[in-house]
C-alpha cells in the first residue's frame, strides 16, 4: 500500500501598481488566515515608497499590524513561482505564465484616500480571501 503525497502549499501572489495598499491588504489577511499553509508574496509594478498609511491603519482596526512591511518590485520570477496570481489593478505590467491561475480582483485604489475610504476596500478584500481560501479547501484560522 502506498502512503499518500503531501501536497506542496499552495503559493499566491497579490499584484497591484504601487504595494502600497490593496496588494499588501491581500498578502496580509491570507497570511493571517491560512498561516503557513499557503506561501504569500506582493509585488508592484511600480512599488512606492511604503505601506499607506491610510492602509496600515485600517488593517490594524482589523488586528493586523502591517506597518513594518515594505513594498516591492514585481518579478518575473515571483509570477512563476506562483500558483495563484491575483492582480489589483496592474493591468498590463503583470508578466502571464501559461498554467498559472488569474484572478483580477477590481478594486478601488486607496492611494490618497483616508481610513473611512479603505475600510469598504479592506473589508472586500478580507471577503475575497476568505473566498479564495475555502476555493482551495484550506479553511480560514480566524
Amino acid at each position: 500500500m502506498s502512503t499518500p503525497t503531501v501536497p506542496s502549499v499552495p503559493s499566491v501572489l497579490f499584484v497591484c501598481v504601487h504595494n502600497a495598499g490593496r496588494s499588501q491588504m491581500g498578502a496580509a489577511f491570507l497570511t493571517h488566515l491560512a498561516g503557513d499553509r499557503v506561501q504569500v508574496r506582493s509585488a508592484g509594478s511600480a512599488p512606492a515608497d511604503a505601506v499607506n498609511p491610510s492602509v496600515v491603519e485600517a488593517m490594524a482596526e482589523a488586528g493586523i499590524d502591517i506597518s513594518s512591511g515594505i513594498p516591492k518590485v514585481l518579478t518575473v520570477e515571483a509570477v512563476r513561482s506562483s500558483d495563484v496570481v491575483i492582480t489589483m489593478g496592474c493591468g498590463d505590467a503583470c508578466p502571464y505564465f501559461p498554467g498559472k491561475r488569474y484572478l483580477d480582483w477590481t478594486l478601488t485604489d486607496p492611494a490618497g484616500q483616508g481610513v473611512a475610504a479603505v475600510r469598504p476596500i479592506r473589508d472586500e478584500i478580507e471577503r475575497r480571501v476568505r473566498g479564495l481560501l475555502a476555493e482551495l479547501g484550506i479553511p480560514a484560522s480566524a
